[in-house]
């Protein structure tokens, strides 16, 4: 009865799991660094530098993500194989000890009690199951090689990942400098530092001081065209940072504090991007908000962007759109190494408030950007 227990339970058993697909995300992470890192190569002597560093930071920022949920996908399948494996250590176990009893069981003992007949049967039974287990234990081989090919995976995308921090932090030292060097953009005005300051010191509201931006401007140059109208992009504006939404317009927050625009979670030392042509009307530390930069796509139009660390371009400059105008805050790359809460927006620490003014009346920016892709 033992051996015919063990041989039902090991040849009827539920059928293997589909192989999981995280040892392909993985691997397709490890391409796309690879491609970044040949990116950051080339970016040294691009004509456009600042465009190819900021390309070649959005992209290992792509490819990073990519890698940390692949290595989190690998690291959930290897731990569901393994609890498979270990469920079956006890049928394996009560497999071998009927096959060892079978060793040492006199020829008398292995006839069936029925006679002739039942032994025939019993023969039968055997030879029918003999496929079945065949079947099973390739099936065992199979998940204990993809448990060893997981582990291995894990090993060697940890030290890419490793390595490709150290690049992409390499690509935003090299993007600072190349900003700071930069001095082809065209400027429409110069700022006034003293009306900037007063405007600062006076108001109290982003309603206040988006209302006075007019005030600090100096020296127009009528020769700058202002950015082109962006009426055929509204709604299909790109996010500024590879992020995602955490709260909505008028959403309130823990603290009940209800703000009349967009949040967002974005990994630490994010690079972030003007989403449109635009003029840089201020940037730089503005009330309880922390460094901002106002951007001026038309017009009759504002785009406030909050949070940032490190903001890049001067007041009056007219930028393109995908023009870095800034890094977030955040964790060096021990923080970057932890692929612990991915999935589950604790990775993302950083939060970059966008607010859209039209005729300085807040805007939904949800109706502005393309709000329905995880980035």
């Amino acid at each position: 009865m033992i051996l015919r227990a063990a041989l039902l339970a090991l040849a009827f058993a539920g059928p293997a799991a589909a192989q999981s697909d995280a040892s392909e995300q993985a691997r397709a992470a490890v391409a796309m660094l690879e491609a970044a890192t040949a990116q950051l190569d080339a970016a040294e002597g691009a004509r456009d530098r600042v465009q190819a560093l900021t390309e070649t930071i959005q992209a290992f920022e792509t490819g990073l993500a990519a890698m940390r949920t692949g290595l989190r996908q690998a690291a959930i399948r290897e731990a569901q194989l393994s609890a498979r494996l270990a469920a079956r250590d006890g049928e394996v176990g009560q497999l071998l000890a009927a096959l060892q009893s079978i060793g040492t069981t006199t020829p008398k003992a292995l006839l069936h009690p029925d006679g002739p007949t039942g032994t025939a049967r019993a023969g039968l039974l055997l030879a029918e199951l003999t496929p079945a287990l065949n079947r099973r234990a390739d099936q065992l081989r199979r998940d204990l090689d993809d448990v060893q090919t997981l582990r291995t995976l894990q090993t060697d995308a940890e030290v890419r990942l490793r390595a490709s921090l150290t690049s992409v932090q390499e690509a935003r030292s090299a993007l600072n400098q190349a900003m700071a060097e930069r001095t082809d953009l065209p400027k429409r005005f110069t700022e006034d530092p003293v009306s900037t300051a007063i405007l600062i010191a006076s108001t109290e509201t982003l309603d206040g001081f988006a209302s006075g931006l007019s005030q600090i401007v100096t020296d127009e140059d009528p020769s700058v065209e202002a950015p082109i109208g962006i009426d055929g992009q509204i709604g299909t504006l790109p996010l500024p940072v590879q992020s995602v939404v955490l709260r909505g317009m008028n959403e309130a927050d823990a603290a009940g504090i209800v703000r009349p625009g967009l949040l967002l979670a974005t990994r630490p030392r994010a690079v972030v991007t003007s989403p449109t042509a635009a003029t840089i009307r201020y940037q730089g530390p503005l009330m309880d908000l922390g460094n901002v930069m106002i951007l001026e796509p038309r017009a009759d139009t504002l785009f406030v962007l909050a949070g940032l660390e490190t903001v890049y371009g001067e007041i009056g400059q007219v930028i393109a759109a995908g023009t870095p105008i800034g890094l977030m805050g955040g964790a060096d790359a021990s923080g970057e190494l932890s692929t612990v809460g991915d999935g589950t927006g604790a990775a993302r620490s950083e939060t970059l408030y966008i607010e859209v003014r039209q005729d300085n009346v807040p805007q939904d920016p949800a109706s502005w950007f393309r709000t329905d892709k995880d980035g």
